[in-house]
């Protein structure tokens, strides 16, 4: 009778080739910065000395999608469990969509490292992103609150909560992008976190995307950390927080 593969077996391989992807790209990363104009070059408001290409997202972005293609290959040919399978509480979930979400949030950061755009411009990038993901059926729906009985049922509420919620989630790690390390370094911790709580909790497709997140970002570090030879730019900083605040809802049980 053969072996069965160990259930840490697939989750190993999309760290591997989330991490591989994102050492392989960033230096292909900082070269498309450097054509496009996306670079910080000093000033007041900058703690470099030198200019720095501000596109560093482009391997984060590929990391997850190389991890991705690798579970693909791996549930059709090698018999890994479906990692698509929304958990009880949400009514649908349409996983394309949520795909499209993460490129809408994507190029909404890549567009600004090359254009800057307005605040506007970026903000409703982000609303467009974030109602792709609740339309997708990633809604928080329910309020858990520890100091009274019962749970808190949003209702129709749930929609621009959530909306709001990714919103939030975007803009922090967007406004901590501001030292060599910080948000790439905070985004693999709290990826792994995420991890960890999504294994024990048995919502793969929220430990599958939180380990290829923890692989990407820990493949962009290598060139990220002081002294910082790429930065992430708002494609890698939006990118961060919009994973991290989908992982979250899909982590509940």
């Amino acid at each position: 009778m053969p072996m069965q593969p160990s259930p840490w077996v697939p989750y190993l391989c999309l760290f591997l080739a989330a991490l591989i992807m994102s050492l392989m790209m960033t230096p292909v990363a900082h070269r498309i910065a450097w054509q496009l104009g996306a670079v910080d070059r000093p000033g007041k408001r900058r703690i470099n000395k030198t200019a720095i290409p501000r596109m560093g997202g482009i391997a984060v972005f590929l990391g997850i999608i190389a991890a991705f293609v690798v579970q693909y290959v791996g549930t059709m040919h090698l018999g890994w469990p479906v990692i698509l399978s929304p958990a009880p509480h949400f009514h649908s979930l349409n996983y394309q969509m949520v795909a499209l979400g993460f490129f809408a949030i994507f190029v909404t950061g890549a567009l600004d490292d090359v254009f800057q755009l307005t605040p506007l411009q970026k903000f409703f990038g982000q609303v467009v992103a974030a109602s792709i993901a609740v339309a997708s059926g990633v809604v928080i729906g329910v309020i858990v609150n520890p100091f009274t009985e019962g749970a808190l049922q949003l209702g129709p509420l749930a929609y621009p909560i959530t909306v709001l919620y990714l919103g939030a989630y975007v803009n922090i790690f967007n406004l901590i992008d501001g030292l060599d390390g910080l948000a790439s370094g905070i985004a693999c911790i709290s990826g792994f976190t995420m991890f960890v709580l999504s294994v024990m909790a048995h919502r793969m497709d929220a430990a599958s995307l939180s380990i290829a997140l923890v692989g990407a970002t820990l493949g962009f570090l290598r060139y990220n950390f002081h002294p910082a030879s790429i930065f992430l730019g708002d494609s890698g900083s939006l990118l961060l927080g919009y994973t991290l605040g989908i992982v979250s809802p899909l982590s509940v049980t």
